[in-house]
């Protein structure tokens, strides 16, 4: 088994910056992992994204959950998370062909999150980007690309296993000024 087959994402969300701040150090100490993100999201609320072997990422949550106490508002831990995931979190894609666009909607960035995992596994599409939290009230949405079959795979995947979803579209032949505003 591969490195890539136990790459798992942790996320925390708080209520106080402070705190949010403060345990994000403890969760980086705890264990040997990546930070992916620690950051404010909307509204007043802050956020560690974390990524790393399956067991770091489980330690470096459960010390994220202890020192984060009472401030501590959702988390996600998703073990065998697909590489896509991660790359889209940190905007770092690159988009080989552009295609059919898919976008999925949710009121929280865990769903995102796991949503973005979902429609990687379930079809031959290229998650674009994972946008959590910041300017957009907390919510979270993921856009993907590829063919107009795999798109609408992968969203249709997403949305049965969905969880808080606000609402989805695919647009099957995107304008490339559009396109081009996505990445």
């Amino acid at each position: 088994m591969g490195n890539a087959s136990r790459l798992a994402i942790g996320m925390v969300e708080f209520n106080s910056i402070a705190r949010g701040i403060e345990t994000c150090d403890y969760m980086v100490k705890a264990a040997q992992v990546d930070l992916i993100r620690s950051s404010t999201v909307c509204p007043g609320k802050y956020m560690v994204l974390i990524a790393g072997d399956t067991g770091d990422v489980k330690a470096a949550m459960a010390e994220g959950i202890k020192r984060g106490g009472e401030c501590v508002v959702d988390t996600l831990t998703l073990p065998n998370v697909h590489p896509q995931v991660i790359q889209a979190i940190s905007m770092t894609t690159q988009v080989e062909k552009p295609g059919a666009v898919g976008v999925l909607e949710f009121y929280s960035v865990a769903s995102a999150i796991i949503a973005a995992d979902v429609a990687a596994k379930a079809a031959n599409i290229t998650l674009i980007e994972v946008r959590i939290g910041y300017a957009i009230g907390g919510k979270g949405y993921v856009t993907l690309t590829g063919d107009v079959g795999a798109v609408r795979a992968a969203v249709a995947a997403a949305e049965r296993e969905a969880e808080l979803l606000v609402g989805t579209t695919v647009i099957p032949r995107p304008s490339p000024k559009l396109f081009q505003s996505l990445l």
